[in-house]
């Protein structure tokens, strides 16, 4: 018998039935199939969810870091918006304004 079931081929198995009823070997031999699968998609279930843990926890960037280099980054740019703002004075103002 094939081990992973789908959720149309457990719908749709059909027992074969005894003057009792079901054949209880049969019966019993499916749903060892059926709880093996159970037990094989939980335990990937669970892999997967430590995982994504794991992915959630070492992806978090480092908020302080982040937040130096971007000071950094910020007073850079005001220090060359300020260099540039001196050049312009000096050349509409001239040596005059500079002194």
């Amino acid at each position: 018998m094939k081990t992973n079931l789908t959720g149309q081929e457990i719908l749709d198995k059909e027992f074969k039935t005894t003057i009792r009823g079901y054949n209880q070997d049969e019966v019993d031999e499916f749903l060892d199939l059926v709880i093996q699968d159970y037990e094989t998609l939980n335990k990937e279930i669970e892999t997967l969810k430590e995982e994504n843990r794991k992915l959630k926890t070492t992806s978090k960037p480092n908020t302080t870091t982040a937040t130096s280099s971007q000071t950094k980054q910020r007073g850079q740019i005001n220090y060359d918006v300020l260099q540039r703002l001196s050049n312009l004075e000096k050349a509409v103002f001239g040596k005059r304004y500079s002194e």
